[in-house]
């Protein structure tokens, strides 16, 4: 375990990495579920065995994907092994980014108030609606009909 003075209140934070040298973290997002490990290495990141850019083909989500490296300016340094379940794509990419954030966190302390300040360590809640009795949808009603 290596460890690091806090800058914010002056207390050593220890970074767990386990024997094979990689941290975890859990990331959740609607209903996907993302078990992700980070160690250092050259950038590649797979996901349910498969590289991560060809499982998340749109762009948007692999720039989500990206977000805490770049934000944490460390792009090309880790390497990211993730299992994801539940969920759509857009949903298991966030869950990948809440989880990939914190690894990082856990593996480099001094790294938490930068990935705090740009919201990554906090879970997104929203949820989808539940759908209502006597209408189509969450919010959508039947046509109404005067006549």
């Amino acid at each position: 375990m290596q460890s690091t003075l806090n800058a914010e209140n002056g207390t050593k934070s220890e970074s767990k990495i386990d024997p094979l040298g990689r941290t975890y973290g859990t990331g959740r997002r609607k209903e996907a579920v993302a078990r992700v490990w980070v160690k250092p290495g050259s950038g590649n990141i797979t996901v349910n065995g498969r590289k991560a850019f060809d499982y998340f083909a749109r762009s948007v989500l692999q720039t989500l994907v990206l977000q805490p490296f770049s934000i944490a300016d460390r792009i090309g340094r880790y390497d990211v092994i993730c299992s994801v379940r539940g969920g759509g794509l857009s949903g298991q990419a966030g869950a990948l980014r809440h989880g990939i954030s914190k690894a990082l966190a856990e593996y480099e302390p001094n790294l938490h108030s930068v990935l705090k300040a740009a919201g990554l360590l906090t879970r997104d809640s929203r949820a989808v609606e539940r759908k209502k009795y006597g209408f189509k949808k969450a919010r959508r009603s039947f046509q109404f009909s005067k006549r």
